[in-house]
């Protein structure tokens, strides 16, 4: 007779945790002592080795498995993945960094169990829970995001932004459709996703401090959660590609209107030579913007952001030569300055967001 399958999948994303790897599994497996439950770590191709490390200890633990993604990144959807790799009836989240306490985890799963609830949450900000030793600032840009939070979820929790959860998978399924998949907030993509409210619980738990490896913070993540929050509230008439493009095309519009402004109204420089430099400021900004924007291992750095800065703004050269020319014609036919200004920058938009994806989103060349 075959064994019965897993009744509780642990998704563990990952990326550069393999000093975390052993420690977490020895910690869930004595959590979980005389339950059935398997651990998948979906790894985004981390460099030191994590996926490597993972397959070698399932060679003896048939309770672990591995999903490595190449050319492919981001936190939610790789727990997305994770959880339809799954069969088992119960579906958790977490890190693998071992800021998240495991040993919550058996609570969880006896609460789902029960049948009371869809989702079981564990929260820093219910009572009894807290955020360990976090400075003020994270404190702030934790508790400002939670805020922000609100304004798609459609039920009461104190702690939307948690990494740290269990779902029934049939309650996952029937709304995987509707996910955004963007950002790093799975939690928040689920709820926010559902028609119905959830029936859900918090678990108060204290954050930990992280012991390997470097926190994954960085203004990508504050870039994608702006995006999911915006995905949910527009998505449905705006594609959250159109938004991005939006967002930093716009910006980047900004700033050419400004030092357009400041060099021809403020300094009398003539029209011409303003729209040149005014172009060349913004597409230095739209490079620079965009490669904090993207993924801290794609980022280029030092020589390699210079390279990248010289090879993008010789590309986008052919859209500002179109954004200049077509903007002058019109100055000197009458046009306002503004006007014919954003004339050229529109002409040449498309063009220069294309480039400035193209090399801020692809691995720097080894040295």
């Amino acid at each position: 007779m075959s064994d019965p399958g897993v009744e509780l999948s642990i998704i563990v994303p990952t990326y550069n945790e393999k000093e975390n790897i052993s420690e977490l599994l020895s910690r869930i497996a004595s959590c979980l002592a005389g339950q059935s439950w398997e651990v998948i770590f979906v790894d985004d191709d981390s460099p030191d080795g994590t996926a490597d490390l993972v397959r070698a200890l399932a060679q003896d633990d048939r309770h672990i498995r591995c999903i490595q993604r190449i050319n492919r990144r981001g936190l939610s959807s790789a727990c997305i993945e994770g959880m339809l790799a799954s069969s088992a009836p119960y579906l958790a989240v977490m890190d693998a960094d071992l800021q998240h306490d495991e040993r919550l985890l058996r609570n969880m799963l006896e609460t789902l169990q029960e049948g009371e609830c869809d989702l079981v949450v564990a929260s820093r900000y219910s009572a009894g829970g807290g955020v360990g030793d976090w400075d003020p600032v994270r404190t702030w840009i934790s508790r400002l995001a939670t805020r922000l939070s609100r304004i798609v979820l459609r039920v009461s929790l104190s702690d939307p932004m948690s990494g740290f959860f269990m779902i029934r998978r049939s309650v996952f399924l029937g709304r995987v459709r509707q996910l955004s998949g963007v950002g790093f907030k799975i939690l928040l993509d689920v709820i926010s996703s559902s028609s119905q409210p959830l029936h859900l619980k918090e678990l108060p738990y204290t954050f930990r401090s992280r012991q390997f490896g470097e926190s994954k913070l960085d203004g990508q993540v504050g870039w994608e959660y702006l995006l999911m929050l915006l995905d949910k509230l527009l998505g449905q008439f705006i594609p959250v590609g159109l938004l991005t493009f939006a967002l930093v095309g716009g910006l980047g519009m900004v700033v050419h209107l400004l030092t357009l402004a400041f060099l021809f109204e403020g300094m009398k420089i003539s029209f011409l030579n303003s729209q040149i430099v005014a172009a060349f400021i913004a597409m230095t900004f739209n490079f620079a913007l965009n490669n904090v924007l993207a993924y801290s291992d794609f980022r280029p750095r030092g020589w390699h952001w210079i390279q990248g800065w010289a090879s993008f703004s010789l590309a986008c050269s052919i859209g500002a030569f179109a954004n200049v020319s077509i903007a002058s014609h019109l100055f000197e036919k009458g046009t306002e300055w503004i006007i014919a200004a954003l004339v050229g920058i529109s002409v040449s938009a498309v063009w220069n967001d294309a480039m400035t994806r193209a090399y801020t989103r692809k691995k720097p060349s080894a040295v």
